[in-house]
């Protein structure tokens, strides 16, 4: 007999081994407790009413107690009863990708939400991936142009970069987040509405990113409703979609509203599995998550992902314990403010408290120094600001403060910026020419 007849003769006689069933012991709440469950921590689950059945509903193995596994549903677990069979699923957490994405808006699982139709995908990327090694990452040489003046001049951005808009609810990060996706020079767009209002959906793919910035991006919408496995999910699936456009060497503008969300969404697991909440109420698992997932951003040995991902403060507080981890994994942050956003200027970036630490490897000392200066000018406005408004204000009494009034307006003119109007010019030549103009 053959080498091969003998083998294939071993497969045809070997007796294959019965799929492993556990059970559903438990459910509280989001919780899922599973008993003779063969499977780690991080495994992909199906539920199922019967061997071979249907599948339910998937799940993650996101905890062990003793024998007992402890898993939470990627969607709604309604209809979960004691006894349902569990298994555990022998492929990995994937999502279908392809460039038939582009101009798509798709879920956490990658499925599409648009009534366009199905997706004609090429291939499977992982969910959960590490990120490129630190030494062969590309460094970060190159500008990206924004289309935001604000942003060009004072914060500018380089390809690959990772930065943070820190803002409270209402003051306009949706509509910067969309100004940045119709005009900046990407080749593709990954936004991640992650936690939004089902309305605001459908508001920022409209109003916000339009017909023109939808045709070269991918949306993922998961709304506040659906489970937390699911919120969490769409931050990750969102990322390895911009992984496999990066691998392609594209340079990919991955965007994510938001971040805070993200990690609400991890604290919700963190409390079911019986983590401890530690500062202000976030587990630990929190802050473990936070740079798994922002730093797969970045320069890879290809292409690049530029991430811009959105904070919500609580209460305008700055040093939020999420925003102060993001920013200390971030390459810079910027911030937006209430009461510009009161006074009608937007986009409301608050350029003082705003900085890109990258702006001096890809711009020029020029740009650099135009925008120090500016800054300089902004600070003595405000420093004497009280006293101009009651009168109080003697004009020669310092001549940096009277340089700064007089260039007050032409800069607050330079930083306001319709949601439609592109710069006719390069914003930091527009700034340099500006300041000529005071000495």
């Amino acid at each position: 007999m053959s080498f091969l007849a003998t083998c294939i003769e071993k497969v045809v006689t070997q007796p294959v081994e019965p799929q492993h069933y556990g059970r559903v012991s438990s459910v509280v709440g989001m919780l899922i407790e599973a008993s003779n469950l063969n499977a780690a921590l991080g495994d992909l689950c199906e539920i199922q009413d019967s061997p071979g059945g249907p599948i339910r509903m998937a799940a993650e193995v996101v905890g062990l107690r003793g024998a007992t596994s402890l898993l939470l549903p990627l969607g709604r677990s309604s209809g979960l009863a004691s006894g349902h069979l569990i298994r555990r699923s022998t492929n990995p957490l994937t999502v279908a990708v392809g460039e038939s994405l582009l101009g798509r808006v798709v879920d956490s699982n990658g499925r599409p939400i648009d009534d366009k139709g199905p997706i004609q995908t090429t291939s499977e990327q992982l969910v959960h991936a590490d990120p490129p090694p630190a030494l062969k990452r590309h460094m970060i040489s190159e500008r990206l142009k924004t289309g935001v003046r604000s942003l060009d001049a004072f914060a500018a951005l380089g390809k690959g970069q990772r930065l943070g808009i820190f803002a409270g609810s209402g003051v306009g990060k949706s509509s910067l987040l969309g100004m940045i996706a119709r005009e900046a020079e990407a080749d593709v767009n990954v936004i991640a509405l992650i936690g939004e209002r089902s309305r605001e959906v459908q508001e920022f793919i409209v109003d916000n990113l339009g017909d023109e910035g939808l045709r070269k991006s991918v949306v993922i919408a998961v709304t506040g409703d659906q489970a937390a496995m699911s919120r969490v999910k769409g931050a990750f699936v969102a990322t390895a979609i911009a992984e496999y456009f990066r691998d392609r060497g594209k340079n990919v503008l991955l965007m994510m509203d938001s971040v805070t969300r993200v990690a609400m969404a991890q604290r919700e697991i963190g409390l079911a599995v019986g983590e401890p909440p530690t500062t202000r109420g976030y587990t630990p698992s929190v802050f473990s998550i936070l740079p798994q997932l922002l730093e797969r951003a970045g320069p890879g040995t290809n292409g690049s992902i530029t991430g811009i991902f959105t904070v919500l403060v609580d209460g305008d507080d700055m040093n939020d314990p999420v925003a102060d981890a993001a920013r200390g994994i971030l390459d810079g942050h910027i911030v937006l403010s209430r009461k510009l956003a009161h006074a009608n200027h937007f986009p409301a970036i608050d350029v003082l408290q705003s900085v890109s630490r990258v702006m001096p490897r890809v711009c020029t000392p020029e740009a650099v120094s135009a925008a120090a200066n500016a800054r300089s000018l902004l600070a003595g406005y405000d420093e004497v600001e009280d006293l101009i408004r009651v009168g109080a204000y003697v004009q020669g009494s310092d001549a940096r403060a009277d340089r700064s009034i007089q260039a007050h307006d032409a800069l607050r003119g330079f930083l306001i910026q319709g949601l439609s109007e592109i710069p006719e010019v390069d914003p930091q030549e527009q700034l340099v020419s500006i300041l000529n103009q005071y000495g």
